[in-house]
């Protein structure tokens, strides 16, 4: 009896998955379908993904699949506020009155090659807010509850893959000092 709870419990994982497992882009790929909007599905498939996977992936710039899906993701949840090139908010490294700063660019002229993989991820994942020290201010929304794990190791791939070699190679030293 206890080798047949978990195969049926990953049975069920993946029915649930299968059926609106957080995939931001279901929507548009079938929303007529009843499920594709069902935030009860979207959420218990997120749960799951994220709970059986846990946070740890990778963000391989010369994955062409994951570099693919990472920009799909990337237009659907980033470029509003980051930029469809990747350029971020006009003077971005000056605080508006509210304290926060515009969204930075991500190509090579802006700051995120500057860090790690990790601390990418945990950015996207937590907001910013999370990981500021007291005082510092972010408006960078946390988007584990719109992005599963791996969404956002997909984005981080497309936003790598856009970068010359050499930043490339400088940031790739971020992950492994």
């Amino acid at each position: 009896m206890k080798k047949k709870v978990p195969a049926f419990l990953g049975f069920t994982a993946l029915c649930l998955m299968a059926f609106g497992g957080g995939n931001v882009l279901r929507q548009s790929v079938d929303p007529d379908l009843p499920y594709a909007k069902s935030g009860i599905y979207e959420t218990l498939g997120r749960f799951i993904k994220n709970t059986v996977r846990g946070p740890t992936g990778t963000a391989d710039a010369t994955n062409r699949n994951q570099v693919v899906y990472g920009s799909q993701v990337y237009n659907a949840q980033c470029a509003e506020c980051h930029g469809n090139n990747l350029q971020g908010q006009a003077n971005w490294r000056t605080r508006k009155a509210d304290g926060l700063l515009p969204a930075p660019p991500h190509a090579a002229a802006g700051h995120s090659w500057h860090h790690s993989d990790q601390e990418l991820f945990d950015y996207t994942r937590g907001g910013g807010q999370a990981l500021m020290p007291d005082g510092k201010k972010s408006g960078m929304p946390a988007f584990a509850d719109r992005l599963n794990d791996q969404d956002i190791w997909a984005v981080l791939a497309f936003i790598k893959s856009t970068w010359p070699a050499d930043i490339q190679k400088q940031q790739a030293e971020k992950n492994h000092p």
